[in-house]
């Protein structure tokens, strides 16, 4: 019977780590060729086209998109995000920032940030609620239709592409389970 070894504790053993084979006691297989990294198929190939996973074509197509329009509205001075708020709040005049936040997918901080910089702009204005008087409203100014309606003709031209080559009943259809997607998950 083998005698285990006796434990230590001193620094340098501690430091020093298990003891490793020279490379020629190596146990491993003859060396073969290396592999060589597979490349990842384009947008549209492999499980990056019609194989692939809803979820992860549906974000694909979503970053794609996102990526168009943010180079598109460049030339607007307007970002994203700053876009997307100025939309809600043209369909949803009187938004307070919490319920833009919401319909504009963003957090309440982030929607804070973007008002006040639109509002420093005079893009938007704020009123106080009717009835409840801390809570702000939140509306677009002349200024704000002006950047909306220039942001707009490039975002028209993002949906042109994404819509080019569809029937109308397509389209509806493609709508229609978009808005079902995002309607069933809401809660999940």
């Amino acid at each position: 019977m083998r005698k285990a070894p006796a434990l230590t504790n001193s620094r340098a053993s501690r430091k020093a780590g298990p003891a490793r084979r020279p490379k020629s006691q190596s146990k491993t297989q003859p060396k073969s060729q290396p592999k060589t990294a597979a490349r990842p198929p384009s947008p549209g190939e492999g499980k990056r086209g019609e194989d692939g996973h809803l979820a992860y074509l549906l974000r694909q197509a979503q970053a794609a998109a996102r990526l168009s329009l943010d180079r598109a509205l460049v030339a607007t001075g307007l970002t994203h995000p700053q876009f997307v708020v100025l939309t809600m709040l043209k369909a949803y005049p009187g938004l307070s920032g919490a319920d833009c936040a919401r319909v504009a997918l963003l957090t309440p901080q982030t929607v804070n940030v973007i008002i006040g910089n639109l509002e420093r702009d005079g893009a938007v204005r704020r009123t106080p609620h009717p009835v409840h008087g801390r809570m702000l409203q939140w509306s677009l100014t002349r200024r704000g239709l002006a950047l909306l309606a220039t942001a707009r003709r490039q975002a028209t031209a993002i949906e042109r592409r994404l819509a080019c080559g569809l029937k109308r009943s397509e389209l509806a259809t493609i709508r229609r389970w978009l808005a079902h997607i995002a309607a069933d998950l809401h809660g999940a």
